[in-house]
């Protein structure tokens, strides 16, 4: 794949996870069961998924865990030019348990000093960034080390450079940044830099003091941002543009909650695959609370996020329904 041919572009760490096989203390489980973890990863998976040619750029270690990391990359399909297997760190793993009440699992990392700490701006790579046509960042890669977050402020002020558009979701790791003001100046300035953000509620209230979610909103529309979502939860999801259009679009019920990781990602792959697409911002709402549904039904950050088949066997109910009425509009002349 040439790098110009990217839709999106994204980067961060990828981290092998191993989900306990049944519940209860994570030091009493026996069996886990493999998978891969990070934000941007699953978003760049979920996007690829819907079609999208999509680059990720990280560092892992020359170990299993970063060749398992590879062997995913292939199989969804992600371009992997801009990985680098580092030979001097390892590649980070998490645990994480297993509950079937629907609450969020405890998850424990082991990533200090991992490969993709080790970022920089020696890992940009021009043309292979600006050669895309969107930036999605998150608020972990820039928590992991200085290095990693001076190599997002490069290529956000890049892409902004390059008439490109970037999305931003926070998703904030406290644990990783020495304090929260620290974290607070420094994921606003990159949201900043952002055409679509999209905070959570409480990541709002931590971020910029604001409950309500139009607060949230008209916060970082200050700051130039194009448009704003804040995620509600089972609430579902408050948008707001520059251009004054604003409303809220209500939730997917779910019968039962599996798995709550993921969640945020999900949302975030629905969002801008309809942005992406030139889709309105409630469509585009309505598709990240679609996926995010699926997220959540599933045991696995990224195992519940659809094909495009799959999407649009969903969508079409929605799409029957919006040309049902674009033909009684056009019967009646109102068109």
């Amino acid at each position: 794949m040439q790098a110009q041919s990217l839709d999106v572009v994204t980067y961060g760490e990828a981290m092998t996870m191993f989900v306990a096989a049944e519940t209860g203390d994570l030091a009493k489980v026996g069996q886990f069961t493999k998978r891969v973890a990070g934000a941007d990863l699953n978003v760049a998976i979920g996007l690829s998924r819907l079609g999208f040619k999509v680059g990720w750029m990280s560092r892992v270690g020359a170990d299993s865990f970063g060749r398992y990391v590879l062997d995913v990359l292939a199989a969804e399909g992600i371009d992997a030019n801009c990985v680098t297997i580092d030979e001097r760190y390892p590649t980070g793993f998490q645990l994480k348990s297993k509950n079937d009440d629907g609450s969020d699992p405890a998850v424990e990392y082991f990533r200090k000093g991992s490969a993709a700490s080790h970022l920089s701006l020696a890992d940009y790579a021009a043309d292979y960034v600006t050669g895309a046509r969107h930036l999605h960042l998150t608020g972990v890669a820039p928590a992991i080390s200085a290095t990693s977050r001076e190599l997002a402020f490069h290529m956000a002020r890049e892409m902004r450079a390059a008439g490109k558009t970037i999305s931003f979701d926070p998703n904030l790791r406290p644990t990783l940044w020495p304090s929260r003001e620290a974290m607070a100046e420094s994921l606003n300035a990159l949201a900043a830099l952002a055409d679509w953000v999209l905070p959570g509620v409480s990541e709002g209230l931590t971020l910029t003091g604001y409950t309500q979610p139009e607060d949230i909103a008209r916060f970082y529309l200050d700051q130039g941002s194009k448009g704003v979502i804040v995620k509600l939860g089972a609430h579902g999801a408050y948008f707001r543009t520059a251009d004054g259009e604003a409303g809220i679009v209500p939730a997917i019920p779910v019968a039962k909650v599996v798995d709550t990781v993921g969640a945020g990602d999900g949302f975030a792959v629905g969002v801008v695959s309809a942005l992406l697409e030139g889709r309105d911002l409630r469509h585009a709402l309505e598709r990240g609370n679609r996926i995010g549904a699926l997220a959540i039904q599933v045991i696995g950050d990224s195992e519940g996020l659809p094909t495009r088949a799959e999407l649009n066997a969903l969508e079409a109910p929605d799409t029957q329904a919006i040309q049902a009425e674009k033909t009684a509009k056009t019967a009646l002349n109102l068109a």
